[in-house]
């Protein structure tokens, strides 16, 4: 999967955005961004399935992955295409369970002990950060650095999503560290225009895979 992960990970979080979440979803869409979550830690279960529901109608017939974080449940009667779990949420394997196969289920990590035990699960790939120091997040984990990035891309054939204060500065770093794909909240959906600042992104994920190979 790893040849074909997409290298932007777009989250959609109300409380960062400077747009509605749909339209957000729909400029980012036009930019060529073709993987989003919807992060929203404050909303009722009622306002996150109303939310799920209304971006998966419109980024599922553009064949764009939309997946839910923490929540396998509203993901599965959403209609999204996947959840995201961090280290508190449902295991992997329980998220399975409600979101099986084509869905993806995705795993947040921290340290070498949680990225192995990712690996022997079935996820469909593993988020490693905080990579930089971030806002976003309240009781945020240590940072890793690009150096952990760069430890454990041997330790897994699953796609790596770094996370946690990228910026189209320090992107290009990160991706020839080993990310196959970066996970972007404030520096892209703050931005005053998202579209173009993912453009920008995809931009330097193209000219670092070039690099690479």
């Amino acid at each position: 999967m790893g040849a074909l992960f997409p290298t932007i990970y777009a989250i959609l979080d109300p409380d960062v955005a400077s747009s509605p979440l749909v339209s957000l979803a729909q400029a980012l869409a036009g930019a060529g961004v073709r993987l989003m979550q919807l992060r929203d830690k404050h909303s009722s279960p009622r306002q996150l399935y109303a939310q799920a529901s209304a971006l998966a109608a419109i980024l599922a017939p553009s064949g764009i992955r939309f997946i839910v974080n923490d929540r396998p449940d509203i993901a599965t009667i959403s209609g999204a295409e996947g959840v995201h779990v961090g280290q508190t949420d449902l295991p992997v394997e329980e998220a399975r369970r409600i979101c099986p196969s084509p869905r993806w289920v995705g795993v947040s990590t921290h340290n070498l002990e949680q990225l192995r035990e990712a690996d022997r699960t079935s996820a469909d790939y593993i988020a490693v950060g905080p990579i930089f120091p971030t806002g976003t997040k309240g009781n945020a984990e240590p940072v890793v650095g690009i150096d952990f990035l760069r430890r454990v891309r041997p330790m897994t054939r699953k796609p790596l999503v770094a996370i946690g204060g990228i910026t189209v500065e320090s992107a290009a770093d990160v991706f020839r560290a080993g990310a196959d794909s970066v996970a972007l909240i404030r520096d892209l959906v703050a931005a005053p225009d998202p579209g173009a600042r993912a453009q920008e992104y995809m931009a330097i994920a193209e000219r670092t895979r070039i690099q690479r190979n």
